[in-house]
């Protein structure tokens, strides 16, 4: 894995956080993110439901980060949801057991019957156009394209949007690519990928902000103290 510095760590874990809670309509600022994930802090007008999926981000970010080695399974997609909704839902680590549906979406989730099945073929789907990748624009790619995949199964009852962003974290870190974190000011331009199956769309909006956050890695690298 490439080289993360505890500051860069820091800097991601609290925009991931803040940007993937309020594409779900979170309403803690960025600087009430800071204060919750990295002082410990809480103010008095942060709701218990806002502060836990902030703060479980925390939990989230750092398996995911101490698992970056380990294959993609079913059992870690799991946990990843477990922990993110640790405090929130009584079905956090488990596959919905109801329909569901995405508001405004004009298509229809999977069943709870077919999520498991749908949800291995999903993960063997990605696995292979990851070995069959020739290039980070591919992997990109098909990162962007699972993702869109992943929204539509919808395969927990909540927690769907903060779960697949991580995913594709932990994807793009697994293969010395930098993150992906999609801004709340690119919320619409980021439904319409998903709505429209628009992977192509997704994948150049990918690239072009991982390119931004790899000038923001290496500020952070060369800020480090020289040996």
């Amino acid at each position: 894995m490439m080289h993360l510095p505890k500051d860069y760590l820091d800097d991601l874990l609290v925009r991931i956080a803040h940007h993937s809670c309020a594409i779900e309509n979170n309403t803690i600022t960025l600087s009430e993110t800071i204060s919750v994930l990295l002082y410990r802090m809480i103010t008095n007008k942060v709701s218990v439901r806002e502060f836990y999926e902030v703060e479980n981000h925390r939990l989230a970010f750092n398996y995911v980060i101490e698992n970056i080695d380990q294959e993609l399974t079913i059992s870690v997609i799991k946990e990843i949801h477990s922990l993110l909704l640790d405090r929130i839902h009584h079905e956090r680590g488990r596959f919905k057991s109801q329909e569901n549906t995405v508001v405004g979406a004009n298509f229809q989730t999977v069943s709870p019957s077919d999520t498991f099945s749908r949800m291995n073929q999903w993960l063997q789907n990605l696995n292979d156009q990851i070995q069959k990748a020739k290039s980070s624009d591919d992997i990109i790619l098909s990162v962007c394209s699972s993702h869109i995949e992943f929204e539509r199964i919808h395969p927990y009852s909540d927690g769907n949007g903060r779960t697949g962003r991580l995913l594709m974290m932990h994807v793009l870190l697994q293969n010395q690519i930098l993150p992906l974190v999609i801004l709340k000011d690119n919320k619409q331009e980021y439904y319409q990928f998903l709505e429209n199956q628009d992977a192509t769309g997704f994948a150049a909006y990918a690239k072009a902000t991982i390119e931004k956050e790899q000038q923001r890695y290496h500020a952070f690298m060369n800020s480090l103290p020289r040996e």
